[in-house]
């Protein structure tokens, strides 16, 4: 039986679930419980803390986790990153006081800095050639500076909105760029055929949530061009109708160029033009 960690509280854990549960799989739980079995796809959830998934995963206990990258990387756990997931995205920033004006993090050299990921932290520092000192802190790391814990921060930010409120500004460019990730141990961890079967899933949801289908019928002297327009992931799918003149094309685009395709598709004599979603795909 494939064992999968499953964050088990915040934005990770919902988006993990959803993912899972569009991919086919029964994870979502009824109350409180640590472990849901899907016996129909031969896989146990154990729904653990976001901070300790890659911990089980790169002990050999667990076989695969869902996880932030930056809560991956501060773990210091020998895992390794399957694949991206599409959702949970932040930044690990440097951030201090907005009116100090810093703009590179060589301006924080010798300062404290608050974190709740010191071992990551402590990895930027290094590779960065900066003595700072670092203030762990499991919580409202903005507060560390105003209370005169800390001079300076580096926590995730997603927004900034939070670091506004503290008066603090983002020092420099991120350190990392985070989101949530399907991780494994260091050896063969994708290669078991459960593991190959639930990254197929996984990746047929997260393409189809960037594609749509557009369905349209087009004159036959104009179809090359409408091709052009709508070359769908291979070629489009084209059926001739009744009017020997006209034939119906279907072809995948992406979501965010629906209403320019759409303005391109009609301004060549396109004609019932419509969108529908895809829920899953396999490319």
């Amino acid at each position: 039986m494939l064992k999968i960690a499953v964050p088990n509280k915040g934005a990770l854990s919902e988006g993990a679930v959803r993912l899972l549960t569009e991919s086919g799989f029964r994870c979502r739980r009824t109350g409180r419980e640590l472990t849901v079995c899907d016996p129909a796809n031969d896989t146990e959830f154990l729904f653990l803390r976001p901070r300790d998934v890659a911990i089980y995963v790169g002990g050999g206990i667990i076989d695969l986790g869902i996880t932030g990258r930056d809560l991956a990387a501060d773990s210091g756990a020998a895992v390794t990153e399957l694949m991206p997931l599409d959702f949970g995205r932040s930044r690990f920033c440097f951030a201090a006081p907005k009116e100090l004006g810093l703009t590179s993090p060589r301006q924080l050299d010798k300062m404290r800095i608050a974190c709740s990921y010191p071992n990551l932290l402590r990895e930027k520092l290094a590779e960065l050639g900066l003595s700072c000192s670092v203030v762990r802190l499991d919580g409202a790391v903005e507060l560390s500076v105003k209370l005169g814990i800390a001079d300076a921060i580096a926590d995730v930010v997603e927004s900034g909105s939070t670091l506004k409120e503290a008066g603090l500004a983002v020092v420099g460019k991120p350190l990392l760029h985070s989101e949530a990730i399907l991780i494994g141990g260091k050896t063969g961890a994708g290669d078991s055929p459960a593991a190959r079967k639930l990254m197929a899933r996984m990746k047929g949801v997260i393409v189809a949530a960037s594609y749509v289908m557009v369905e349209y019928d087009i004159k036959r002297d104009a179809l090359e061009a409408a091709c052009r327009i709508t070359p769908g992931i291979e070629s489009p799918t084209i059926a001739p109708l009744s009017n020997p003149g006209w034939v119906a094309v279907k072809a995948m685009i992406r979501k965010e160029e629906v209403n320019d395709i759409m303005d391109e598709l009609y301004a060549i004599g396109g004609r019932g033009i419509f969108i529908t979603e895809i829920r899953a795909c396999r490319m």
